[in-house]
């Protein structure tokens, strides 16, 4: 189980959206949110209802739905609302990573990471937000990358999609803060999950990882490992909760100082 820092007691009995639920960063902030008493909607491609609720502890509902198809995410929203309730907490986490170098990608990876990662931020946003203004309250957190301000090799499409969520989920945040909805950006790093370390070709790739690459001008981490999904997890926990009450438009970076405090 993921552990939960700090007491965030407030939060039983909300409910949550959680996209790329499938994943290994998705799938913690699952299991931390349910571990807080959140009724957490698990939205993915991947998923299939009762089959896979299973793995996750206390009350989660899977649905299965693509982010970047405007009809799916307004029915699995609508579905979400009816099911468990008025949504208190949104989670964008769905995403692709296509590596390769600007001039050998093609149009459909440029594009199918764009759809997924930046079109699919939008439109969950969209829908979700939507239903928390007359409400007047809620709260959002987009996963976004420290690869957003910082530029790596064979990660242009990445780095752009991840980029634009983060320019976007501020710019929706002082647009509905007078709503009390609350927007921020999660940045994690390298992180230990099935996304990054599919990028591994070498039995000594996660030591560059850590040690860093002169060769592709590739700070490390001066902290000396990967994040855990737990500890992106955990601070998307503390950005939801109402110990970030008065935290908005807000980018906190999550890589064991791998882009130097930036």
């Amino acid at each position: 189980m993921v552990e939960v820092n700090g007491s965030y007691d407030g939060m039983s009995g909300r409910r949550a959206l959680v996209t790329g639920a499938a994943g290994g960063i998705g799938g913690a902030i699952v299991e931390v949110l349910s571990a807080s008493g959140v009724a957490v909607a698990a939205v993915d491609r991947d998923v299939d209802g009762p089959a896979d609720e299973g793995r996750w502890f206390g009350k989660v509902v899977a649905h299965r739905a693509d982010v970047s198809d405007p009809d799916q995410v307004e029915e699995v929203v609508d579905a979400v609302e009816r099911d468990l309730g008025p949504i208190d907490y949104l989670v964008n986490c769905a995403g692709i990573l296509r590596p390769g170098e600007v001039l050998g990608m093609s149009d459909e990876d440029w594009l199918d990471t764009i759809r997924v990662n930046a079109t699919g931020v939008f439109l969950v946003s969209r829908a979700v937000v939507r239903r928390m203004v007359p409400r007047r309250s809620g709260a959002v957190v987009t996963i976004g990358s420290n690869a957003a301000g910082t530029a790596r090799v064979n990660m242009a499409a990445y780095a752009a999609s991840k980029a634009a969520v983060t320019a976007f989920t501020r710019c929706l945040g002082l647009e509905v803060a007078r709503y009390g909805i609350r927007c921020n950006v999660v940045a994690p790093g390298s992180t230990d999950t099935p996304m990054v370390t599919a990028l591994w070709t070498g039995g000594d790739a996660e030591r560059v990882s850590i040690d860093g690459s002169l060769e592709s001008f590739r700070t490390g981490i001066p902290l000396g490992r990967l994040a855990r999904p737990a500890d992106v997890a955990n601070a998307v926990h503390f950005l939801l909760s109402d110990q970030a009450a008065h935290v908005t438009m807000h980018d906190l970076t999550v890589d064991g100082g791998a882009a130097l405090g930036h």
